[in-house]
């Protein structure tokens, strides 16, 4: 296996653990416009509605931290590391992925499993309201996320080692992104000429172009 297909396995792992959890949007929507109508239609307000939905809400944060780190998409406060030739942003980020990233995060892993376990083993029950639903199940999420940040943590570390000899960053695996969904509704609009189309759509891909150098998402290609 080529060292760009290992780094897309562990994006595609990473991805598809993000997309599947996105589906708790759906839930937690529901559990809202549900609580809502019970609330102040009915006057019937349900107390375990809220417990599930921060469950949902947080098995949704930590799930979807690999798949954002896998698309480069975790916003950098730093405003000089757009302007540093690859190799420096290369040689930073291994840095800090060593001595940072790799023991918080395995710490999280390997704390966050036996503190599932202990919640497991007491069926433990939240205690946010009255006769809440068991939350063990939930605490599963911690070590889950540490291990996939993990995951994707080995392959930043490998692609920066590549960008260190080859001076460029690798690829990653693509996702949907908001250039796409210009794209795709200005394909299907009968309003707007083609020169205009074209126009659009390479100032939305200026922008995103734009974002991507300052470190708010994609790679830094040059």
């Amino acid at each position: 296996m080529s060292v760009q297909r290992f780094l897309h396995a562990i994006d595609g792992v990473s991805t598809f653990m993000g997309k599947a959890s996105a589906w708790l949007i759906m839930g937690l929507m529901g559990l809202v416009c549900a609580e809502v109508f019970k609330r102040y239609i009915l006057n019937m307000p349900t107390a375990w509605i809220f417990d599930a939905s921060n469950m949902f809400y947080g098995t949704l944060f930590m799930i979807g931290g690999a798949y954002t780190l896998a698309q480069n998409a975790h916003v950098r406060g730093d405003f000089l590391y757009s302007s540093m030739k690859p190799r420096t942003q290369a040689t930073l980020d291994i840095v800090l992925y060593v001595v940072f990233f790799l023991p918080g995060i395995a710490a999280l892993a390997y704390a966050g499993w036996d503190y599932a376990l202990d919640s497991y083993r007491i069926n433990e029950h939240s205690n946010v309201t009255a006769d809440g639903p068991p939350v063990y199940q939930f605490k599963f999420m911690i070590p889950l996320a540490g291990v996939l940040l993990l995951l994707q943590g080995a392959a930043e570390i490998v692609r920066c080692v590549v960008c260190l000899r080859t001076g460029e960053w690798p690829s990653r695996l693509k996702d949907v992104s908001e250039i796409d969904v210009i794209e795709e509704q200005l394909a299907g609009s009968e309003y707007v000429d083609e020169e205009s189309k074209k126009i659009a759509i390479e100032h939305a891909q200026d922008i995103e172009e734009s974002a991507r150098q300052r470190g708010m998402g994609g790679d830094l290609q040059k």
